[in-house]
């Protein structure tokens, strides 16, 4: 004898747990201000030249001597909510150290330093507007490399945003 299943389906059909439940729609509504941060320039916008002279020994470069300050000012107008500002160093990096500018010449590079930490390529740091890191700059060489003489440069960009 075959098993008998319409005393469920009659009980399900009368009991208000079985039943559809009414749907209801709500309508939704979004908004917000928009705000621009206050404005903020890094040495009015001037180039920042780092210059080690013409004197950089070929056989002294090891990442300690010709250390030299980053002269820049940071320029930031007070803004009527508290917001967060952060430094970013952007440039090409050398193969042998992440916080090194790829200079023109081979095995050279131009170490970043903020506040006594190197300062890695494309990485960013919190900082106060009121009170901005010390930067500073040194030549490094690949390790074991020998350095051939002429002139050298290193280009990056340093950015100032508010987040």
């Amino acid at each position: 004898m075959k098993p008998c299943f319409v005393f469920p389906v009659v009980c399900l059909a009368l009991c208000p747990q079985g039943a559809a439940l009414a749907a209801e729609e709500v309508a939704m509504q979004f908004r917000g201000g928009l705000i621009a941060p206050p404005p903020c320039t890094i040495n009015a916008g001037a180039k920042i030249d780092v210059d080690f002279g013409s004197r950089v020994g070929i056989k002294k470069v090891d990442g300690v001597n010709y250390r030299q300050a980053i002269d820049y000012h940071l320029d930031c107008e007070p803004g009527a909510r508290p917001w967060e500002l952060r430094l970013t160093l952007k440039g090409n990096g050398t193969a042998f150290d992440g916080a090194a500018l790829q200079s023109n010449k081979a095995d050279l590079g131009i170490r970043v330093y903020q506040n006594d930490e190197p300062f890695v390529i494309y990485s960013s740091i919190s900082i106060d507007p009121s009170s901005p890191p010390r930067l500073e700059a040194v030549p490094v060489s690949r390790p074991g490399a020998t350095l051939t003489e002429g002139a050298f440069f290193a280009t990056a960009t340093l950015l100032a945003e508010f987040f």
